[in-house]
């Protein structure tokens, strides 16, 4: 058969090709052309050159023809391709981000990526669209319809502001053994048992227990921690009680801070946390000589973050109540054991937000004051 495009490179143009097989420095689909250009030249029919390279006998053809007809370096590169139509126009697809972002229809807790695209086609703004084009529309939007967060939105105002600063400044202070800061806290836990034993982790293959388990009942952990001392301890009890509380406060007086002057107590504003508790549960003198050694620092309602105990807490489950723990008496040891160990780490919370941080990062949460 005879060649229908003759290619007669010149020297320039053959030592191009050349250094561009021979360098390495550029893609392969460049390479390849190359490479044919320099066998057609030679004489080769284009099934041989095919054979040769591996490459169908059509694009032989089409890199001769771009060679003859518009020179080298057409013959090298791509050609532009028109590329597929946008199934979504600006219009449309600022439609589809507003409604992600709206309440999902009756009967569904949030809308799918079905949903959006039957929504698009119900309202004859594309003939069609699948859910796979919404998801990427989505995604280059940044919006996650799917996805929500819990968030504590407190009413905020003088009563936040003055709380909050007052926690702030009594954790500005240095550590004094006479005057120490205990930031308290508790919270529930269920007690839960395996119905099956678990299978021990091998070589290759996980630990694996049963999803059944029995519930045996709850119990409260009361955490006390001194992050400037560096301790804490995990109190278990049957429940939290404004008695449980009391007894908590008399602990913090007679066994753990028994030579201090005055005990400064971070908690929060549950409504077992006040002096009334003590006297529901001790005589007046004996409630009377506890209140004497504490100080009660709050924080504001809806301000849980400003106690540096919830941040203890958060690395207890992490660490160790990440499980199914079946009684108490467990649960005591365990927990014990976390607390022993995390102290003899000296490990502790870095706090660095300062009531000066405060006024500039939580602007918004103080008064405006008109003082003109």
């Amino acid at each position: 058969m005879a060649i229908k495009y003759i290619v007669n490179l010149s020297d320039e143009e053959r030592s191009l090709l050349w250094n561009i097989t021979s360098r390495g420095k550029t893609t392969g689909r460049i390479v390849k052309r190359a490479q044919i250009l320099l066998l057609a030249d030679e004489g080769h029919p284009d099934e041989t050159i095919a054979t040769m390279l591996k490459v169908g006998e059509s694009t032989v053809h089409r890199t001769r023809q771009r060679c003859v007809e518009e020179g080298v370096q057409s013959a090298l590169k791509e050609r532009p391709r028109q590329g597929r139509k946008r199934q979504l126009d600006g219009k449309t697809e600022a439609f589809l981000v507003a409604t992600a972002c709206s309440d999902a229809p009756s009967g569904r807790e949030s809308w799918t990526m079905q949903l959006l695209a039957d929504r698009l086609v119900e309202l004859n703004l594309v003939q069609s669209i699948s859910d796979e084009t919404v998801r990427r529309t989505l995604k280059k939007n940044q919006i996650k319809p799917w996805l929500k967060e819990q968030w504590c939105i407190p009413t905020v105002g003088a009563d936040f502001v003055w709380r909050m600063e007052n926690v702030l400044d009594l954790y500005a202070q240095p550590y004094d053994r006479d005057y120490p800061q205990v930031c308290f806290d508790e919270r529930p836990c269920q007690l839960l048992s395996e119905k099956r034993i678990p299978l021990p982790s091998q070589s290759g293959q996980p630990e694996r227990y049963d999803y059944e388990y029995k519930r045996e009942g709850t119990c409260n952990l009361f955490a006390f921690f001194q992050p400037l001392a560096r301790w804490r301890h995990i109190k278990v009890t049957n429940q939290r009680t404004a008695q449980d509380f009391a007894e908590c406060m008399k602990d913090l007086v007679d066994v753990f801070f028994p030579k201090a002057l005055i005990i400064r107590v971070v908690l929060d504003n549950l409504n077992t946390h006040t002096p009334a508790a003590l006297y529901q549960t001790f005589p007046p003198d004996e409630a009377r000589r506890i209140l004497r050694k504490l100080e009660f620092h709050y924080t504001p309602k809806h301000g849980s973050w400003l106690n540096m105990v919830e941040i203890e807490l958060s690395v207890l489950s992490r660490q160790c109540l990440n499980r199914r723990i079946p009684d108490r008496e467990t649960m005591k040891r365990e927990t014990a054991t976390w607390a022993l160990e995390r102290n003899r780490q000296h490990a502790t919370v870095n706090w660095r937000f300062s009531n000066q941080d405060a006024r500039v990062k939580l602007e918004r949460l103080y008064p405006q004051l008109n003082l003109s």
